[in-house]
């Protein structure tokens, strides 16, 4: 049950259509919503649990558009690669995944996301073994342990090694097996009422992975079923050159011949994008995740994001897979986002308020969510992260938005998804953290002798 929460005396950075911000403000929220915002002395609320949030910055959550939560089981391997370099490493040992590998890689990497103060998560997965389970619905019970929102994709590869594709043919799915998986997904788990935790999406995996004919069938089923649209696009110029020489294109002119520009789609990556690929994206609504950390790890390089932003596009923040950030952590995506930004286009391509807005109600336009996640306003899903910003790593830090941004991760709080607190002053609430470290690192050592790899 939610309970009534009254948070009073911290600075609130409300992310709403004016931006608004309370050095001394309160947030009252009452039925999983926000109820009340506003500066000065809070309101009295019967019964409510009140939090002094002075020496505190009172955000809403943060939104992860783009992630392999599979991944984090496998991490720490092939890190001096390439892309091509390290997927040709790591799908074999994908291959080998199940439900319980599956299961504890995705609990433990949601609850370290809300540990660094991620309360909703997408994850692309794509990978699914003929032997290996269930695994959409391990992930999900996985969310839902830790009490996070939670949007999986029912990923998918049908292009192998033998037809000129990327991934070996023992990790790829035939067409009638993946659409049928899809809709059975989507079936079973979406849930689109305004209180949902739980959205389906549909994301065949990457150009260099799928075929023409999948991704015109997977757009035409999510449309049918009124869900969104993933893929990775435009990540790195070895992408690039794969679509020009097989398609006579580049990816963004690929994906539109195919039904895959518009609102409800949005792309992993969009790095190596040209003026008119923005265009149009930007024409159509088309979003990206932007992923700093992992596109650095990997050399991809850096998306033009103040392009990117000044054209329209929609833009969040994705982790992407563990086992290409390490980190997994969705702050430092922001802080990333901000500094590569401006080591590519100077002091003024993104301000500390621009990576924190990319971080929240930018990530929920992405995922189609903005009408009840990303901002702090009366009606909207009380997400709320609570961040102390008076110990020793910020407490001198003038601008609280940019001790968050710039500094190093502070403690959380308090952080709330629809009201429930999932982190209490730095502890996470429904799961034991050395439980999901132990579980992790059994399943990491199962998995990696199964596929024969030395620690």
């Amino acid at each position: 049950m939610s309970e009534r929460v009254v948070i009073t005396g911290g600075t609130v950075v409300t992310m709403d259509s004016d931006r608004g911000e309370y050095a001394d403000g309160y947030l009252v929220v009452e039925d999983g919503r926000v109820s009340s915002v506003g500066s000065g002395p809070a309101p009295h609320v019967e019964g409510a649990r009140v939090v002094d949030a002075r020496g505190c910055v009172v955000t809403p959550w943060l939104v992860n558009t783009h992630h392999h939560l599979y991944q984090w089981v496998t991490r720490g391997l092939a890190v001096d690669a390439t892309l091509f370099e390290w997927l040709t490493t790591l799908y074999p040992v994908w291959g080998c995944i199940d439900e319980e590998s599956v299961s504890a890689a995705a609990t433990a990497g949601l609850g370290w996301l809300a540990k660094t103060g991620c309360t909703t998560s997408m994850d692309h997965h794509y990978v699914f073994p003929a032997d290996g389970g269930d695994l959409l619905a391990a992930e999900i019970e996985g969310a839902r342990a830790v009490g996070l929102r939670f949007m999986p994709t029912r990923g998918s590869m049908d292009l192998g090694r033998s037809q000129g594709g990327l991934p070996p043919d023992h990790v790829v799915e035939n067409i009638d097996t993946i659409l049928a998986a899809t809709t059975d997904a989507v079936d079973r788990f979406h849930d689109a009422s305004p209180d949902s935790m739980l959205r389906i999406g549909v994301a065949p995996c990457s150009p260099f992975s799928v075929t023409d004919t999948l991704l015109k069938e997977a757009a035409v089923l999510a449309r049918d079923k009124g869900v969104r649209l993933h893929t990775h696009l435009a990540e790195t110029m070895d992408e690039d050159a794969f679509c020009r020489e097989r398609f006579g294109c580049g990816p963004v002119a690929y994906m539109e011949s195919l039904g895959w520009l518009g609102s409800d789609v949005w792309y992993g990556h969009g790095i190596h994008l040209d003026d008119s690929a923005i265009a149009s994206m930007a024409a159509t609504g088309t979003g990206v995740a932007h992923c700093p950390s992992s596109n650095a790890r990997l050399g991809a390089g850096i998306a033009r994001v103040r392009d990117l932003r000044d054209a329209g596009v929609p833009v969040g923040l994705g982790v992407d897979g563990a086992a290409s950030n390490e980190a997994n952590s969705l702050l430092e995506e922001a802080r990333h986002a901000l500094l590569f930004a401006r080591a590519r286009g100077g002091p003024q391509a993104l301000s500390v308020r621009d990576a924190l807005e990319v971080a929240t109600i930018g990530g929920a336009r992405v995922l189609g969510w903005d009408d009840q996640i990303g901002s702090l306003e009366p009606g909207k899903q009380a997400d709320v992260a609570v961040w102390r910003l008076d110990t020793l790593p910020h407490v001198d830090i003038v601008d609280p938005v940019a001790g968050l941004v710039l500094g190093d991760r502070p403690p959380l709080e308090l952080l709330l998804v629809g009201g429930r607190p999932v982190v209490d002053r730095d502890v996470l609430v429904n799961v034991d953290e050395d439980v999901l470290a132990a579980r992790s690192a059994a399943a990491s050592r199962a998995l990696l002798t199964r596929a024969g790899v030395t620690r």
